[in-house]
């Protein structure tokens, strides 16, 4: 019988290969595992794939994730999108970085709407790059701020990461988007920080906006009143999602739905309501719909042949046997996500981490909750982090040809260092992450 320890450095090591030739994800996953798994058990294992499909694909909380893309969808091709942007930069006025503020507050609320990094990030850059680069924006604050906003979303519920982690580790949906609130709020207040001390520094990073400059809404009257109307209540829309989940007056699934029929509604009240927008909505869902679920499904194969394999007692005994600190167990954790983040979406690290890794860190006596957000984080660092951070490349395709890889690595440094001060903030002082949920949900 070949040991554990052999099995999963095969099984790594054709997860490199398969990744290096440009496999799918979740047919590389589930495949690798399959292959692995019958010439190591033979036929037996296939009985993996449908009790994976049964406790995936009939999940009723991972019934959200179509429901929440759908909703994101409807808001950024209708156009309210783009109106939430114009309306916070009326609110914000005309000050210094005054932009990239609106920028960072509208961005993590369509990347949350989305609810996906790469659809963030691409939803976001095509609303919010142009209008700060033709304001005359440093092109590294610009391509900075519209990655650490549009990536941000995953942290801000409702988080699809945060529906699978939860999924996953038997945990409350209800209870990780309260968690996430706070380490949230305390993110983009470090942000806006950072944008408003670095233009006060190199006051030519950020112009000063006039009624002439190209990158401020020329607004007038009626015009004003509207986009004030449908930012702000497509806003409100994510606050009614949210909240009815946290009232406990429907459940995560629920509220998706409950999102749905109000971004349609919002569609129709704002004459924003169009045939082929819901064409183009239903198909763009559609896709990434299938590719999460293909993900989902891969992920959850390696995942449940791993644990069948004794991953998670190898691991428990490995800690165990290294006699560290618990601190110093969960670190170590950290470092395994951020180099996983280098070479694999967040979908994947959650599927395939947060079943090995949680039981473990509430054996050594620590939250679930607490792990959970902080994986959240880790993910939110790990994919932004040149050179490898799949969210660079996902930038680099909104981004003007003239601009390359390397302007990029360097704006996004000063944004990563923000969520890493969160990351280990939050890790010093669990109650950042568990006061609201106890608070809320006791």
């Amino acid at each position: 019988m070949i040991s554990v320890e052999l099995l999963t450095v095969i099984l790594l090591a054709f997860i490199l290969i398969f990744f290096a030739l440009g496999a799918p994800v979740g047919l590389a996953l589930g495949g690798i595992a399959m292959m692995v798994g019958y010439f190591t058990w033979g036929d037996g294992i296939f009985n993996v794939i449908p009790t994976t499909i049964e406790a995936t694909f009939f999940s009723f909380i991972l019934l959200a994730i179509p429901l929440y893309i759908y909703m994101g969808q409807l808001l950024t091709h209708s156009g309210i999108g783009d109106a939430m942007f114009k309306a916070s930069q009326m609110v914000i006025g005309r000050i210094r970085g005054s932009l990239a503020i609106s920028v960072v507050f509208i961005c993590s609320m369509i990347g949350a709407m989305v609810g996906i990094i790469g659809a963030g990030i691409m939803s976001s850059g095509s609303i919010a790059l142009k209008p700060m680069l033709d304001a005359g924006y440093n092109k590294r604050l610009a391509l900075g701020t519209i990655m650490a906003g549009g990536a941000l979303g995953i942290l801000i519920p409702p988080s699809i990461p945060m529906i699978m982690f939860a999924a996953s580790t038997q945990n409350s949906v209800g209870r990780m988007f309260l968690g996430a609130m706070v380490p949230a709020a305390i993110t983009v207040t470090l942000l806006v920080a950072y944008i408003i001390i670095s233009s006060i520094i190199k006051p030519q990073n950020a112009p000063l906006l006039s009624e002439n400059n190209p990158g401020l809404p020329k607004l007038k009257g009626k015009e004003k009143l509207r986009v004030f109307r449908d930012g702000f209540l497509s806003i409100g829309l994510i606050f009614v999602v949210l909240g009815s989940i946290i009232s406990g007056i429907a459940t995560p699934t629920e509220s998706g739905a409950l999102g749905v029929a109000g971004a349609i509604l919002l569609a129709i009240f704002f004459k924003r309501f169009k045939l082929e927008m819901m064409r183009t909505v239903g198909l763009q869902t559609g896709i990434l719909v299938s590719v999460a679920m293909w993900i989902i499904l891969g992920a959850s194969v390696f995942s449940n042949f791993h644990l069948l394999m004794g991953i998670q007692g190898m691991i428990s005994d490995f800690t165990h046997g290294l006699d560290l600190p618990p601190i110093m167990i969960i670190i170590m954790f950290q470092l395994i996500m951020l180099f996983l983040g280098f070479i694999i979406d967040e979908f994947i690290i959650v599927l395939m981490c947060a079943p090995l890794f949680t039981p473990i860190a509430v054996s050594l006596g620590y939250d679930p909750i607490w792990f959970g957000v902080l994986m959240i984080i880790n993910i939110l660092i790990a994919v932004q982090t040149p050179p490898y951070g799949f969210a660079l490349f996902y930038l680099k395709g909104i981004a003007p040809p003239e601009i390359g890889m390397g302007e990029i690595y360097k704006s996004v440094a000063p944004f990563i260092l923000v969520n890493l001060i969160v990351l280990i903030t939050c890790m010093i002082f669990p109650e950042i992450v568990l006061w609201l949920p106890d608070k809320v949900m006791g």
